[in-house]
């Protein structure tokens, strides 16, 4: 099995046990047959959402995110400029900067998302929902 890299919603949704993460996904991240992976851009998402009010669920979890991941034996995945140059050349009119980080360290690290966003399925990534 692929390595997963965890969308932003798919850990929160793992962290808070919320009803709205797939069967399917839900039996992936728990399986622990494989690595999971969290991006950067991940921490640096929900550092951003959190600050505007839009994940008041989630203070904890993002002020012990580290924790929370050593935890679950989540890896980290840092940015690195390889990830940079090959998502702002990616093509398309989708602009979220996050999607297109995920979309890149997925393509490059071999990685499978995980995801129920569509706009995954639209640059040929091997999305798991």
């Amino acid at each position: 099995m692929k390595p997963l890299l965890l969308d932003t919603h798919v850990l929160l949704w793992w962290l808070l046990n919320a009803p709205d993460l797939s069967a399917v996904a839900k039996a992936a991240i728990a399986h622990g047959g494989q690595r999971i992976f969290v991006s950067t851009a991940t921490s640096w998402e929900l550092a951003i959402k959190h600050k505007l009010g839009k994940l008041p669920l989630a203070t904890d979890i993002v002020e012990n995110l580290p924790r929370y991941l050593r935890k679950e034996r989540f890896d980290v995945l840092s940015i690195g400029l390889n990830h940079t140059l090959t998502a702002g050349a990616l093509p398309g009119p989708h602009r979220d900067p996050f999607d297109r980080m995920l979309i890149a360290q997925a393509q490059i690290e071999k990685l499978q998302l995980v995801s129920c966003d569509a706009v995954f399925a639209e640059y040929a990534s091997d999305v798991l929902w």
